[in-house]
């Protein structure tokens, strides 16, 4: 198991960039400045191949690296997601990531990214905190409940019982892209004590194929508290999770459980130590959700 922490270092060999490729790290969803989950970018990966880019991220060791392709005749530009064991098919903070670090070199504006989970448009701008915010609109959201069977084999994973679920807000597979497990606890305090068996966990998710696990709390009806396995992607936790996020507005909606228009708002990483935010608008006449996050670039010494 690959311990995780969103601040590792990077590889000295990473550094400046591998065979004249540069790497770019920027943290997606910070909060106040600070936290958010790092993902590597390459702006110009049309030379690299399958295997380069998934032993790139692997060697960058963050939970996905982005890489951008040369940009189409209509203006979209091509992107792919790695982890550090496979491919992913979307990953929302890493395109936040992409869209603030083409933002820095070429100003904000509109992006409309191709991707294996198909168009994802992406709107740049700068706060009033002089920070870069972007705002992606997810592929098509739908949600179902999960199996018993599901349920059972996840919460035996987790090391929880059935009694630790908040009954307000039933188990799902919810998809914006890839598929998240989004359950909910009573308690805070339970969530933030997880411990949870890694090679079952990871078994289960490669059965099932989800993506992550979103563990989640809801402390009002529109903020919730989130934890996200990950070991699809060889870590133990991200800290913030933009796919999850939008698939969890997409839950939402088909639960009835906003008056909407709506604005949730996600708080991720804290019992990491990695503060991070995430804002999730859900409109009442759209399927697609908006997910909404700052993004810095982090310095590597």
């Amino acid at each position: 198991m690959k311990l995780y922490h969103p601040w590792m270092e990077t590889p000295a060999s990473i550094t400046g960039g591998t065979a004249g490729i540069t790497v770019l790290r920027y943290a997606a969803f910070t909060r106040d400045g600070v936290g958010g989950n790092p993902a590597g970018v390459v702006l110009d990966a049309s030379a690299l191949d399958r295997a380069e880019r998934l032993a790139l991220a692997a060697e960058v060791g963050y939970s996905e690296t982005a890489f951008v392709g040369s940009t189409a005749t209509d203006g979209t530009v091509p992107l792919r997601f790695f982890s550090p064991r496979a491919e992913v098919v979307f990953c929302g903070h890493a395109t936040v990531a992409t869209a603030v670090a083409l933002a820095d070199r070429d100003g904000p504006g509109t992006l409309t990214f191709t991707t294996l989970a198909g168009p994802i448009v992406v709107e740049t701008a700068t706060a009033a905190t002089g920070e870069l915010l972007a705002t992606l609109t997810s592929a098509p959201t739908r949600s179902q409940p999960a199996s018993p069977g599901q349920v059972a084999s996840t919460l035996r994973a987790l090391r929880w019982e059935a009694a630790d679920l908040d009954p307000v807000y039933p188990v799902h597979v919810a998809n914006a892209g890839n598929d998240h497990l989004v359950l909910s606890v009573r308690d805070r305090a339970r969530l933030a004590a997880l411990d949870y068996d890694y090679p079952a966990l990871d078994a289960l998710m490669a059965t099932e194929g989800w993506t992550t696990v979103h563990l989640v709390h809801a402390e009002t009806a529109v903020l919730f508290h989130a934890r996200d396995p990950f070991p699809p992607g060889g870590v133990v936790e991200d800290p913030a999770t933009g796919a999850a996020a939008a698939a969890f507005g997409g839950y939402l909606r088909t639960l009835g459980a906003l008056a909407l228009p709506a604005r949730v708002t996600v708080v991720q990483g804290e019992d990491m130590g990695s503060p991070s935010r995430l804002l999730v608008d859900v409109a009442a006449d759209d399927v697609r959700v908006r997910v909404t996050g700052t993004a810095a670039r982090i310095t590597v010494s």
